[in-house]
């Protein structure tokens, strides 16, 4: 993950090791949360530890991606499962438990409506099929020389997101972390973006960053961006991919399922994103290596 000190007032990383456990520490002061992304060592002392912390910078939400021996044993000390990433830990599924410390973070304010979204997305028809890119527009991948223009396009589209993509040179050094960017283009106007966040370790990757200006909205953009994004992730060997949308976006949701990506889930209220803590939909998707005969 980036830590850059301009990206401060929105997140730091911080690693502990102890003789007990080590931890990876995502201090995510925007979204009011502490993220576990790895750990390793004795659950219990992890839990108290991520308490503290917790305590010690007034996050409402604990959020630890577990190994699949130990998701019973953070349930067992009051976590709750939301979701399951698919084959997150090198091909080992990651499970999503979380811990709240504040009752209005923890009650979904959109349930029942985002039930009924989730509904009519699972009924939708899937079309795995590779997108035509109309002929008037371009598709491509991002570069530093956009960094500008990309910033201005997230700045324009949402109020509030979990990170400052409104930033350009945050954007820069997202890039330079490895980060992919695929944008779309009318008349050399970026219109469209979408990225993917490479965990190089685990060889995983998070489909996010989508956007697209209300004006073309509905005209399969995103589709395209995700399936560039995917053909360059299956060259690099990355297999297993991830993405969060909001729940409440029915196009967001339609667009990862009829991609053949899977539902796994709902984390409530999990970042602030346009103007409010907003509850994330897990989808998750499996690429395949096709290997060619003589």
């Amino acid at each position: 993950m980036p830590n850059d000190p301009s990206t401060n007032r929105y997140y730091s990383v911080v690693h502990e090791s102890e003789s007990e456990y080590s931890l990876q520490l995502f201090l995510d002061t925007f979204n009011k949360r502490l993220r576990i992304d790895d750990y390793a060592g004795n659950v219990e002392s992890i839990c108290r530890r991520a308490s503290e912390v917790a305590r010690e910078h007034a996050f409402t939400k604990i959020f630890i991606k577990s190994r699949e021996e130990d998701w019973m044993a953070f349930l067992s000390r009051g976590y709750m499962l939301e979701g399951i990433f698919k084959d997150y830990f090198l091909g080992s599924d990651a499970y999503s438990m979380a811990c709240y410390t504040d009752l209005e973070r923890r009650t979904s304010d959109y349930w029942m409506e985002e039930d009924q979204i989730l509904r009519q997305v699972l009924a939708l028809v899937k079309k795995p099929e590779q997108d035509a890119v109309p002929a008037q527009f371009v598709l491509r991948p991002a570069i530093e020389a956009d960094a500008d223009e990309l910033a201005a396009l997230y700045g324009q589209v949402f109020q509030t997101y979990p990170t400052p993509m409104n930033d350009p040179a945050y954007i820069r050094h997202v890039m330079d972390e490895g980060t992919l960017f695929y944008v779309a283009q009318d008349d050399g106007k970026l219109i469209s973006a979408s990225s993917a966040e490479i965990n190089s370790v685990y060889r995983n990757a998070e489909i996010t960053d989508c956007v697209t200006l209300p004006a073309y909205r509905g005209k399969g953009f995103m589709r395209l961006l995700i399936q560039s994004l995917e053909e360059e992730l299956l060259q690099r060997n990355i297999l297993a991919l991830y993405s969060l949308s909001r729940a409440l976006s029915f196009g967001m949701n339609a667009a990862l399922f009829q991609l053949g990506y899977e539902y796994n889930g709902r984390l409530t209220k999990n970042c602030d994103i346009y103007d409010k803590f907003e509850d994330m939909n897990m989808w998750c998707k499996q690429l395949t290596l096709t290997v060619s005969g003589e």
